[in-house]
């Protein structure tokens, strides 16, 4: 199956925009083996622009020249990427991240470049042409790169199986499809036709969608066609934010499993925007971290690190390297809140195995606050294992946290 637990690992994004360089990835790559192999995350994940060679930033660069092949399909700028000179593409990158025991991704967005159909190239391995079936109605709003692609014609599942071919060839385990997850109806049937090439393939390749928020009335479509689809917009550090996403837990909590999961999107921890102050560090809090990994993990979120991570301090690395917390995804079914207020939620999480219940309190004031659960509330033990200090509590009598502003505890209860 693939995706059977939460996808765990990497992603450029929010610390190079659409900037990030070969050497950076492969630094990261380093890094995660070194550090955070042993404790799940796999995924480096190579985000948005890969192909534009002007890209410095954030920020786009409106009907920049783009690097293609002769077939229409983008390939790596070389100039940021210089093992794909010589047509190798992304190949040579990927085995080097595979031969540190990690696997592969990379952002596209749906459709095809202006480019290609500008200049009538012809789709590999068809009788098609990209004028045919690309759209010049179907713009993204904030990057006009690309064309959505006439999706009732035949020419749009060539074309989709010729670049999913691409991907297989160079190793790719992870595809991130941008300008679509919230993009219903009218790209309902591009979701189908990209997760039908991703899978004729012949490569096991993750599929996830973006931006969000999806709307979760397309839930059970969401689930036939994607491994992972945001429920929300560009998440950043900004607690209006990741007190917001307590409402979006909520209403999809009840559809994450295995083979499909609800994307809470990227964990903006650590050093960030890195392409604008390189001394850049998350706006968070500890305590705001502490709830967000705890709320990520109670959903089963995938789990995705935004920021650099060679610049980790002490405190993130004990977030990313917590095997307790971020197990939570792996070993526990229907975690679901109790109750939220505006002051205060409470999640539990039974495990998979039937030995015991996850428990998790969360302070969402402005001010220190007692969160408590009745014992009734849960079945399970006696004893209650804090996951962040590793404290054991008596839990026989129910559970009561004295929590800062913003903060949260995990229990294991058995």
């Amino acid at each position: 199956m693939i995706a059977k637990h939460p996808p765990m690992g990497w992603n450029s994004w929010d610390c190079y925009g659409a900037a990030v360089t070969e050497d950076i990835v492969r630094q990261n790559a380093d890094y995660m083996a070194k550090h955070l192999k042993q404790y799940g995350w796999e995924y480096v994940v190579v985000d948005i622009q890969w192909y534009q060679p002007t890209a410095i930033n954030h920020e786009y660069e409106p009907f920049s020249t783009l690097m293609m092949d002769e077939y229409g399909r983008l390939l790596p700028a070389e100039n940021r990427f210089p093992s794909a000179a010589n047509g190798a593409g992304f190949k040579p990158l990927a085995d080097y991240i595979h031969s540190l025991g990690l696997k592969f991704g990379i952002h596209i967005m749906r459709g095809m470049p202006r480019m290609a159909a500008h200049k009538h190239l012809p789709i590999k391995d068809s009788e098609y042409f990209c004028h045919e079936v690309a759209n010049p109605n179907s713009i993204c709003m904030w990057n006009p790169d690309m064309y959505g692609l006439r999706c009732d014609k035949p020419a749009a599942k060539a074309y989709y199986e010729s670049i999913f071919r691409l991907y297989a060839e160079w190793g790719v385990d992870f595809v991130k499809c941008d300008d679509i997850a919230r993009e219903y109806p009218h790209c309902m049937k591009e979701i189908e036709v990209i997760s039908d090439a991703c899978r004729a393939s012949g490569r096991d390749m993750v599929l996830s969608l973006s931006p969000g928020p999806a709307p979760v009335e397309r839930a059970e479509h969401l689930k036939r066609y994607a491994n992972m689809w945001r429920i929300t917009d560009d998440f950043w550090d900004d607690w209006r934010l990741l007190k917001a996403m307590f409402e979006r837990a909520e209403k999809w909590c009840i559809h994450s499993a295995p083979g499909h999961w609800p994307d809470a999107d990227m964990l903006p921890l650590g050093a960030l925007r890195q392409c604008y102050n390189p001394n850049d560090w998350t706006k968070f809090t500890q305590s705001e971290q502490r709830t967000m990994m705890t709320l990520w993990s109670m959903m089963r979120s995938p789990l995705m690190i935004g920021g650099e991570m060679t610049k980790n301090d002490d405190f993130t690395l004990s977030l990313l390297q917590n095997a307790d917390v971020l197990n939570i995804g792996k070993e526990s079914f229907c975690g679901h809140p109790l109750t939220t207020t505006e002051e205060e939620s409470v999640w539990v999480a039974p495990r998979q195995d039937g030995q015991g219940v996850y428990v998790a309190l969360f302070n969402l004031s402005d001010e220190k606050r007692t969160v408590s659960i009745a014992a009734t509330q849960y079945e399970a033990g006696a004893s209650a294992t804090e996951l962040w200090s590793g404290k054991v509590y008596d839990a026989s009598c129910g559970l009561t946290a004295a929590l800062d502003a913003h903060d949260a505890v995990v229990y294991l209860v058995k």
